[in-house]
């Protein structure tokens, strides 16, 4: 697979819609030509402890951030510039635990009452699975064994450049 759009979400609490950030990175001829982060004010929007342990972002981080559609508008204006057609299934967008993110996309869509494109996914944890058959295949993990370093683990641009290199590899 050398075109995708590799993707992550953080999320404020345990609700789907409830995107707290976005990270893409564009693959084009197996190359990362592109990438786009952004905060997002979250829906609902309110934090558990739990998710901030994760990815270390609270409600003064998104109080002040755009709203999911304007995130939206801008990050896929962005890989248009390369991928025209995504909307139409041009180019599939790649995901560790495509049931996560491609859930909260649906959820945050949903939440917004705006029509999903029914976007293709990839995942590469599934696909790591197949790889590596034993162990654990969590993100960091599989990051290592392609050969990224992921010191900044579960921030959404981070997640998806690795998850890109993971793709890059394996898919």
């Amino acid at each position: 697979m050398q075109n995708f759009v590799a993707i992550d979400f953080e999320t404020a609490n345990f609700q789907p819609s409830s995107v707290c950030s976005v990270g893409i990175c564009i693959v084009k001829d197996g190359e990362i030509v592109d990438n786009y982060y952004s905060l997002i004010r979250p829906v609902p929007n309110y934090y558990c402890q739990r998710c901030q342990d994760v990815h270390g972002l609270g409600p003064s981080d998104t109080k002040d951030a755009p709203e999911f559609p304007e995130v939206w508008a801008e990050a896929i204006d962005r890989v248009k510039q390369y991928f025209p057609f995504i909307e139409d299934g041009e180019v599939p967008f790649v995901a560790h635990n495509k049931a996560f993110d491609e859930n909260c996309l649906k959820a945050v869509f949903a939440a917004y009452d705006t029509k999903y494109p029914d976007y293709e996914f990839d995942c590469t944890l599934l696909k790591s699975r197949k790889v590596w058959p034993e162990g654990h295949h969590n993100l960091d993990i599989i990051a290592g064994y392609c050969g990224y370093d992921m010191t900044n683990h579960h921030h959404a641009l981070a997640d998806a450049e690795a998850c890109a290199i993971i793709a890059l590899q394996i898919l």
